[in-house]
């Protein structure tokens, strides 16, 4: 007897001890993932209070033509990021310095100026390769009320009448806003093409046509085609963008649905649990007749 009972304490002791060890093991695995969310939440909100800009490797003189070796990239504090600021190589493609740039320093848009608007260059000479300089009418144009300037970068929307199956699956018409292009080149306004002299920035050119207007964009061939069509079946409408941003996002088309969506949208839909499930009462009563009067009186467990 006195040797099982050896037994017995020895097993229930190592039973407890695995049992301690995976409640240790648990608690452990437990705290380094309370760690990793925490570093996960600091990352986040360090990354969402920083930009990447692009800074000069070495001293640009003025007239430089831009390259890619010239710049790194660095991630700086949103509150120090320059007004104007690269974001990326490929909206400074092709542009020279109109001022020199130390070395280190947040390459701004005001310090740069396409070359071929700095020689004063045709429609031809200007429309970069692969596109088509494509102008719309202006009578089919909301253009921002004429705010609209060569060497800005604008977003395409089009107002269209789209055929859509009814509630008996009868096709009728409903009006939507689709967008088009993003990040798109404005290469004239009417007869402006922006051309400036070499000192000066394409933000300080000066007018150079009055009165109703063309707005040439550059296109690639087949948003060129498609831009003509739209323009036949309904209008068009410019967005403005800031010149450091040149992020392409996903955009759903605007419609009554979307719009009241947006306003209104649908409540977050509760967790699944069990089905609501009517309350029995088991409780066992008796029955007491005062007169003509009857009681139920519940009987105490």
């Amino acid at each position: 007897m006195a040797i099982e009972k050896q037994k017995l304490i020895l097993i229930s002791g190592i039973v407890l001890g695995i049992v301690a060890i995976v409640m240790t093991k648990m608690y452990l695995d437990q705290q380094q993932q309370a760690i990793q969310e925490r570093a996960k939440k600091a990352i986040a909100s360090m990354q969402a209070n920083q930009t990447s800009v692009l800074v000069a490797k070495q001293e640009i003189p003025k007239g430089a033509l831009i390259e890619a070796g010239m710049f790194d990239t660095a991630i700086v504090p949103n509150k120090f990021v320059q007004p104007q600021a690269v974001t990326s190589l490929d909206r400074i493609s092709g542009m020279v310095t109109v001022a020199p740039i130390g070395k280190g320093e947040q390459i701004s848009l005001s310090k740069l100026t396409n070359t071929r608007q700095a020689g004063g260059g045709d429609l031809a000479g200007i429309t970069p390769a692969g596109k088509r300089a494509v102008s719309i009418l202006s009578d089919n144009i909301i253009s921002l009320s004429g705010m609209v300037k060569p060497g800005d970068y604008v977003d395409v929307l089009a107002t269209l009448q789209i055929p859509v199956k009814g509630p008996e699956n009868q096709v009728v018409s409903q009006m939507a806003v689709i967008p088009l292009f993003q990040n798109v080149l404005v290469l004239a306004v009417g007869q402006n093409t922006g051309s400036v002299n070499s000192s000066d920035s394409r933000y300080t050119e000066k007018e150079t046509s009055s009165g109703p207007a063309l707005i040439t964009l550059a296109l690639g061939p087949q948003e060129a085609n498609l831009i003509v069509f739209v323009q036949e079946q309904g209008k068009v409408r410019l967005t403005m963008r800031s010149p450091a941003d040149a992020r392409v996002e996903s955009m759903a088309p605007a419609s009554w649905e979307t719009l009241f969506q947006y306003i209104m949208p649908p409540p977050p839909q509760q967790e699944s649990g069990p089905a609501n499930v009517p309350v029995v009462d088991t409780t066992e009563y008796v029955e007491i007749f005062r007169g003509l009067n009857k009681e139920q009186i519940p009987l105490s467990k």
